[in-house]
């Protein structure tokens, strides 16, 4: 296996629309997403889900995350409460 075969990951995401806006006043996303190599998979609440999940497998190959993406995180959750 190359180098590039090692630092590789891929994901299928699927979403649907549960909620739309003109039923509940915002749209509700749902769906999942699955790390092919693994088979790990994940249900979605919300579509910030899914850079939390692919999040992890950057943190494993030693990306990281800056304190502005922390920060865009908080301010989407706090503004949706």
């Amino acid at each position: 296996m190359d180098l590039y075969e090692t630092n590789t990951h891929s994901f299928i995401v699927k979403i649907w629309l549960e909620e739309t806006v003109e039923e509940t006043g915002r749209a509700i996303w749902r769906g999942y997403i699955t790390h092919v190599p693994s088979g790990e998979r994940r249900p979605l609440k919300d579509l910030d889900d899914i850079l939390v999940f692919i999040s992890a497998y950057l943190t494993q190959m030693g990306v990281e995350r800056g304190k502005s993406w922390r920060l865009r995180r908080w301010l989407r959750r706090w503004k949706q409460s």
